[in-house]
Formats: structure tokens, C-alpha cells, sequence
């Protein structure tokens, strides 16, 4: 290693990767330490504007240990998880060398350099939106740009994987197969791109964040309760999943919305009746999950096709995909109809893409509190208010990116150290 300011450098990178909501869940692993789940699964991955993780990765021989600071917090290292992506990414490391800052760091030199690692969600962490799985793809994508690893995706998803398995998935825009695999080791087990962003560019994503707080039962220790005792993960895993994930791919292949549709519902609610199968029972949803199923199941009815499907990850928020941004504007006057804002401020309740207010003729609480009662629901004066913390509205999305504008950044160029330490 050498350098013309005799050692003390700092080399960093920064890069943001989306989430991605899975459409065929993956619930149960058959290996807990190299995170090898028990079926495949199929998510969207959902516009990085939107939901995201950025995370800046930075070397230095000036460093004395491995550290990490995820949304301002310092946070131990030491997980096996972290560990076993650090590890696999400087295995992989190549040399570098950057001219204009006298930088030239060989192969083997990588071991040797510790590292600092910023991350934040601009979304609730541990509240069932996978920011996990955006969290981790965006740490090692990062690290593999910042140590000029020239492994392809499908070698960086399955490190990914290793440090939360949807995050795998994470590693691809658009529509994204997670390969259960066969093998032992696992090297079989990573992600594929069934489809990228533009190839169904009508559809929308609304999310109704209902509670941000992180969940009583975390999935890891969830999945691993309804391994050992729920008989229907056995039976979900080897029957019905096989085949549910063919017809999801030709779904996806042909915009077949109404079986696309059909096969996410029933899919987020075989997942959640495994939850109740495990002994104890996990409740990751709540009365207002139920309300909203309950809502989109009797509009579906009504117009005698599906208009939007839902799919509720580890926790209360719903996901729910409309066919398009027409239809996704009345969702939007149903939602707020039983859901209202609690105070003036509309444009709050809505993050994201706000001009869908505009579609659904939306622009003051004034105009929500004249909305129609949804003639499919036969309950009309029953209103939420304060159910719902806030919604998204967000599309289908790239996979991660670098992020080259240094003021983006999240760790001071000079120090190493997060901005403002």
C-alpha cells in the first residue's frame, strides 16, 4: 500500500440499493448459517426514490477496527452476518489503484484494511418492508465497488443472501426469482431477473404503513419457530409452492394482472396461515391488515376481476399493486375514505410519488371529507382515522446504483467518520 500522503488516505463508496416485496414468500430456511430457504420466491422490486437504502463504505490504514453506523447509531459488527459478507467480499477483492490520489492497494492488502460503514433506510427498519434485504444488498454491492470485486449479480446475490436472504433479490430491478438451489454449499442458491422495471411499466404500488414500529417476532427467529412446528410450511414448501411460482412467472411474462394478482393474495395469506400454524402462533397482522384485505377482496368482487392485489410481508403494512395508475387513484379515494388523514396536512399523509393525489382529484382534506362511500362496502360510517400512520405511493424499480455526487455521502471524505461526528 502506498500513498502519497504517507498512509493517511480514506477511500470511500457510496450506493443505494431498493427494496423489494415478495410476491412468492419465502418463510423457512433448510440451512440457518448459510441462509438456504426451503422454496424459491418471486418479488418486485420497488422504485429506490422511494424506499431505499444508501450505505458509504470507506477504507483507510488510519482505521484500527471494523465499524458500522446505521441511521446516525453505532452497531456491532460482530454478527455472523456481517461477518460472513465482509469476508466473502474481500476474498474477492482485486486490486486497485487511483493515480490522481496516489492510492495502489493489492489484492492481499484488502485483509489488512478495516472498514467504516454508514447505512440509512428512508423508511422504517424492522417493520416488515425488508429494509434488511435493502440494507445488506446495498452493503455489499458498495463493498464490491469500493474493493473492485469483478464477481457478476448472480455471485453478488448469493453473498447477499448470506446476510438476509431476501436481500438477495435486492441485487435486481424489477421482477426477481430467489433459486432455492440444491447444493449443500449453497452456491446454487441465488437470485435471478425474471423481468426488469420497464417491462410492465403500468402498474402502482400504494403501501399503507400502518405501524413503524419494529415487530414483536423477527423473522429470523419467526421462520425458524415455523420450521420446527407448522406441518403446512412442510406441505406449502413442496406443493403448492412449485407450481405457484411457474404460473407467477408466465403471470409476469404476459401482464396477466388477474392472475398475477390472484396468486399474490393467496399467496400473502397462505404465509400468514403458516404464521398461525407455528406453535406459538405469530400474529404479524393486525385489525387494520384486515380491514384493508377486506376492502380490496369486496372491490375485486365487484368489478368481477381483480382490480388490486395485496401482499402483507412480516408485519401490518400492506403492499397493495394496482393495475394501473387509473385504478390505483380510486384505491387511493377508497384508502383515505376509511383511513383520513388526523390532521390539514395531505400532502404529509402521502409520501413518494404525490402526483397521484392529483389523479384522484385529492388536493385538501376538505376534498377526503367529501369523498363517496365505497358502494361495495356495506359498513359506510365506520371511519379509521389514526390507523394508518401514512402511505407510498411508489412503481417497480432499477436495482442499486453508485452514488457519485461525494456530498451524498454519508462519511466525511477526510475522517472516515459519519458527517457531523
Amino acid at each position: 500500500m502506498a500513498s502519497e500522503a504517507e498512509g493517511q488516505w480514506v477511500l470511500m463508496a457510496t450506493g443505494r440499493s431498493p427494496t423489494n416485496i415478495a410476491v412468492i414468500k419465502y418463510w423457512g430456511k433448510r440451512d440457518e448459517a448459510l441462509i438456504l430457504p426451503v422454496n424459491d420466491s418471486i418479488s418486485v422490486t420497488l422504485d429506490p426514490d422511494r424506499l431505499s437504502a444508501t450505505t458509504t463504505v470507506a477504507v483507510s490504514p488510519a482505521f484500527s477496527s471494523d465499524r458500522m453506523w446505521l441511521n446516525g447509531k453505532e452497531i456491532s459488527l460482530s454478527g455472523g452476518r456481517f461477518q460472513s459478507c465482509l469476508r466473502e467480499i474481500r476474498k474477492r477483492a482485486c486490486d486497485f489503484e487511483d493515480e490522481k490520489k496516489g492510492i495502489k492497494i493489492k489484492k492481499e492488502d484488502w485483509e489488512k484494511l478495516h472498514v467504516h460503514i454508514a447505512s440509512y433506510n428512508n423508511f422504517p427498519t424492522a417493520a416488515g418492508l425488508a429494509s434488511s434485504a435493502a440494507g445488506f444488498a446495498c452493503l455489499v454491492f458498495t463493498l464490491g465497488k469500493l474493493m473492485n470485486v469483478k464477481e457478476d449479480y448472480g455471485e453478488l446475490s448469493s453473498i447477499a443472501r448470506q446476510g438476509s436472504g431476501s436481500a438477495c433479490r435486492s441485487i435486481y430491478g424489477g421482477f426477481v426469482k430467489w433459486c432455492m438451489g440444491k447444493k449443500d454449499d449453497g452456491s446454487d442458491s441465488i437470485a435471478v431477473q425474471l423481468a426488469d422495471e420497464a417491462h410492465w411499466k403500468d402498474l402502482v404500488i400504494i403501501i399503507a404503513v400502518v405501524s413503524s414500529k419494529q415487530k414483536e417476532t423477527s423473522s429470523t427467529s419467526g421462520m425458524r419457530d415455523s420450521v420446527e412446528t407448522s406441518p403446512l410450511l412442510q406441505y406449502r414448501a413442496q406443493t403448492v409452492v412449485p407450481s405457484r411460482v411457474l404460473k407467477m412467472e408466465e403471470a409476469i411474462k404476459n401482464h396477466d394482472f388477474e392472475s398475477f394478482a390472484k396468486l399474490t393474495c393467496a399467496d400473502s395469506n397462505q404465509f400468514h396461515a403458516v404464521c398461525l400454524d407455528t406453535s406459538p402462533p405469530i400474529f404479524y397482522m393486525n385489525d387494520t391488515s384486515h380491514r384493508i384485505i377486506s376492502l380490496v377482496e369486496k372491490w375485486n368482487q365487484s368489478e368481477g376481476s381483480p382490480q388490486v392485489a395485496y401482499t402483507f410481508d412480516a408485519g401490518p403494512n400492506a403492499v397493495l399493486i394496482a393495475r394501473n395508475r387509473k385504478t390505483a387513484a380510486l384505491l387511493l379515494q377508497k384508502l383515505l375514505y376509511y383511513f383520513p388523514p388526523q390532521d390539514k396536512d395531505l400532502s404529509s399523509y402521502l409520501v413518494g410519488d404525490k402526483s397521484i393525489l392529483s389523479d384522484a382529484e385529492l388536493h385538501s382534506t376538505e376534498d377526503v371529507e367529501a369523498l363517496p362511500a365505497p358502494p361495495e362496502m356495506k359498513i359506510h360510517d365506520q371511519k379509521f382515522k389514526g390507523d394508518v400512520s401514512y402511505f407510498i405511493c411508489s412503481r417497480l424499480g432499477a436495482g442499486p446504483k453508485v452514488v457519485a455526487d461525494e456530498s451524498h455521502a454519508l462519511l466525511d471524505s477526510v475522517t472516515g467518520l459519519p458527517k457531523g461526528m
